[in-house]
């Protein structure tokens, strides 16, 4: 007899919210460092806006995981037999380990190989993120959805706490070497709880779907996902992907910046995103995410500003730099991982949700690459201006999409 779904007997929310929650932290952690820790890193010794911004090359596997993604699902959902989302999850965490430790020997000093390392850590989080995000979906039920993504956008946060603050902090302290090679061993960690909790009782069942991409891309829901992450993203992230280098040339020390990196995202950023499950139950996903754009554009604004005067206490600006990029980014992503949670296929939810990521990492790596040469060539004011732009034009892109969704996630894919 089929059964439908890998999981017939679900494991407890809590374990679930729990164990991926965990590995959200721990694909964060990574992605912290990359993006928000060593730009800084980098700014300190000295190199230009430009060649910061070739970090963002490294969400080039997030990007392109689409290309593998009915791959890992097909080999994590057999036709017949156990689901597998523990194996995946074990070997992807070893291998990104060992590719910190490897990190931690290359040092700072020569971008290229420094770069290509954490291209390869990116490729190992991103195929595990294709299990996780299916195991998520399918063991989950659609009332405890709105928690699921509580969990996936605060985890987030929680390891940016520490991939951006926490080691920003350990490298003034402890040096490079150290301080990446202490995140490898926070990264193996936060594996046990899936591990040795719901990804270690798997179930055999029968399976009659093949995930596919074709079978993603027909469906009107997954395009629209796509086309809503585009626009989304390029409004949210574009503007903030300076922010660290900012700081840095505004005159916080690495210290400071970590310091406000940790408490931002460990205090707002995960208060933010149960505010934000909270705001999308009473107000609707559409709501939250139109609200969150036009907060930002103002946040924007005020970051020109800061830039052109420079002479701004520095208790506003990290108190804005906290509350735009934790606060207000946190908010809108719940929402806008409220609608990917109710648009995937769970048959298939490892690629539905692998597309809807894609996208937004490939708007995210175009924009963090322009911000770089943006910046150093026309300065942060202009930088952050062309942002605040960018963002204006998408919340009428965005209403008008939203309002062609009218069966549209919202709040019944929120907190219950």
């Amino acid at each position: 007899m089929t059964q439908p779904a890998a999981y017939p007997a679900r494991p407890s929310p809590a374990a679930i919210f729990l164990a991926v929650g965990g590995l959200y932290v721990a694909q964060s952690v990574i992605g912290g460092l990359t993006m928000l820790g060593l730009p800084a890193v980098l700014r300190t010794q000295g190199l230009p806006l430009d060649q910061i911004g070739l970090v963002y090359l490294t969400i080039l596997p997030w990007a392109l995981k689409f290309l593998w993604s009915p791959q890992v699902e097909r080999y994590r959902l057999p036709a017949v037999g156990r689901n597998r989302s523990a194996v995946i999850i074990l070997v992807g965490g070893a291998l990104s380990a060992t590719m910190l430790a490897v990190l931690g020997l290359l040092g700072t000093e020569r971008l290229a190989p420094v770069l290509a390392c954490l291209v390869f850590i990116a490729l190992f989080t991103s195929t595990v993120d294709i299990a996780c995000d299916g195991f998520a979906v399918e063991t989950l039920a659609e009332e405890h959805h709105g928690w699921g993504n509580a969990a996936q956008v605060g985890g987030s946060y929680v390891g940016s706490a520490i991939g951006a603050g926490l080691f920003l902090v350990l490298v003034d302290r402890l040096g490079w070497a150290l301080a990446v090679w202490i995140m490898a061993t926070v990264v193996l960690s936060l594996g046990l709880p899936f591990l040795l909790g719901p990804g270690s009782r798997p179930t055999s069942a029968t399976r009659s779907h093949t995930p596919s991409l074709k079978a993603a891309l027909r469906r009107s829901d997954v395009r629209k996902g796509m086309v809503l992450a585009a626009i989304y993203v390029s409004a949210q992230k574009w503007g903030l992907a300076m922010l660290g280098p900012f700081l840095i040339d505004y005159g916080f020390d690495l210290a400071s910046v970590g310091i406000l990196n940790g408490i931002g995202s460990m205090l707002v950023g995960f208060g933010g995103a149960l505010v934000g499950g909270l705001l999308v139950r009473l107000c609707g996903a559409a709501t939250v995410l139109i609200g969150a754009l036009v907060l930002q554009v103002a946040m924007l604004v005020a970051f020109a500003y800061v830039g052109a005067s420079g002479d701004v206490a520095r208790s506003l600006v990290m108190t804005l730099a906290v509350a735009s990029s934790s606060g207000v980014m946190a908010i809108g992503f719940v929402a806008l991982y409220a609608q990917f949670m109710g648009l995937a296929d769970p048959r298939q939810a490892g690629v539905d949700f692998t597309l809807f990521q894609c996208m937004d990492s490939l708007v995210g790596m175009a924009g963090g690459l322009g911000a770089g040469w943006i910046a150093e060539r026309f300065g942060y004011p202009t930088f952050f201006l062309c942002a605040a732009a960018v963002s204006t034009v998408a919340v009428p892109m965005l209403a008008i999409l939203l309002r062609r969704q009218p069966n549209s996630v919202g709040a019944e894919r929120a907190l219950p």
